[in-house]
């Protein structure tokens, strides 16, 4: 099943996804890159800081954060078609 997940977020890199994990945590993102064992998200709606770059304390994350989701843990994945 990983390696199905694998090819799907490839070809959808730069997409909005909505995926959910075998222990119910859901994850809203834009694929960012894929790895053979991971997803990296950079996560949709989250806080905003002021011109992208980050302080380092509280939600401000800057450029290049993104969240890795191991491929063997998602139980459903959908691409999203709208930001919300």
């Amino acid at each position: 099943m990983s390696a199905n997940y694998y090819h799907m977020c490839s070809r959808g890199i730069g997409r909005a996804v909505h995926i959910r994990t075998f222990d119910g945590q859901v994850h809203r993102g834009i694929i960012h890159r894929v790895s053979p064992n991971r997803v990296f998200l950079r996560p949709l709606g989250g806080p905003r800081s002021y011109g992208g770059y980050g302080y380092g304390w509280g939600g401000g994350f800057g450029f290049g954060f993104a969240t890795g989701i191991a491929l063997g843990a998602i139980v459903s994945f959908a691409f999203i078609p709208f930001f919300f």
